[in-house]
């Protein structure tokens, strides 16, 4: 019997890898279900997905530098605060029951389809000078550490919520946000990985054949960014989290069940 369970790793990490350069997404979205329908437990699917996200989320960072879409200043500001936080994360992934972890991951993608619909609110608002104003200090932290926390919990490397709020309290435009993210991701993603690779999480020849074809991915992705509407990056994002949480909330209840 022929195992098509590496092929199946190969193209999942590269679907992960163009949505991670497209959509500033560590890629978690998609390695994690995967692995978890694979067979293996949503902590080892966790840790696995988050050396994946290292491999991908530094080649795509490393090619946006390259493209000079890479701000050191902005990925710094939010990376500190998600590398403060990331550890968090990774300890209350050990301690929470593997049908809350999804079931929560799941209200957490429906929110950022909200968050994403808000911005657009805000920003019409902003041109009349109207909008609510936000310390850009405490927005920073908020939107780093948050984005610490869920890559710690979650395997997400923080994308799924940190380009939503930096959209929301920084005020950036998505193509900015979505690069911003995944140059942060390199940060949480190193952390994530190191605290699970300590709590023996990770497979690691998994990870590593999902983490190059997230490479091939991601490389692909961040060319084709640049090149797309604005309006259009947004309505793909809103979609694939959409049909995503209904996966997720479908995995959920079967962990709740067993």
């Amino acid at each position: 019997m022929i195992d098509f369970s590496w092929l199946i790793l190969v193209a999942g990490g590269l679907i992960s890898g163009v949505i991670a350069g497209l959509l500033g997404i560590g890629g978690g979205i998609i390695t994690i279900p995967l692995l978890v329908t694979l067979g293996y437990t949503p902590v080892q699917a966790i840790a696995t997905s988050s050396l994946a996200i290292v491999i991908t989320s530094i080649s795509g960072s490393l090619q946006n530098w390259w493209m000079g879409y890479f701000d050191f200043k902005r990925v710094i500001y939010l990376g500190i605060p998600a590398f403060l936080t990331t550890g968090i994360g990774v300890y209350f992934a050990n301690k929470i029951p593997s049908y809350i972890i999804l079931f929560t991951f799941g209200i957490i993608l429906l929110a950022n389809i909200y968050l994403i619909e808000l911005r657009k609110g805000l920003a019409l608002n902003e041109k009349e000078n109207t909008g609510p104003v936000f310390n850009p200090l405490v927005s920073k932290i908020s939107t780093g550490g948050a984005a610490g926390i869920l890559a710690g919990l979650f395997g997400l490397g923080g994308g799924t919520i940190m380009v939503p709020l930096q959209m929301l309290l920084l005020g950036e435009e998505i193509k900015v946000a979505i690069q911003t993210s995944l140059g942060v991701i390199v940060i949480t993603a190193l952390v994530a990985c190191t605290g699970h690779t300590l709590e023996g999480n990770i497979l690691f020849a998994q990870g590593i054949v999902l983490g190059c074809g997230g490479l091939l991915g991601v490389q692909m992705s961040t060319r084709t960014l640049p090149k797309l509407p604005d309006y259009t990056v947004s309505l793909v994002l809103r979609i694939f989290l959409g049909i995503l949480s209904i996966y997720v909330f479908w995995e959920a209840w079967i962990n709740y069940n067993y």
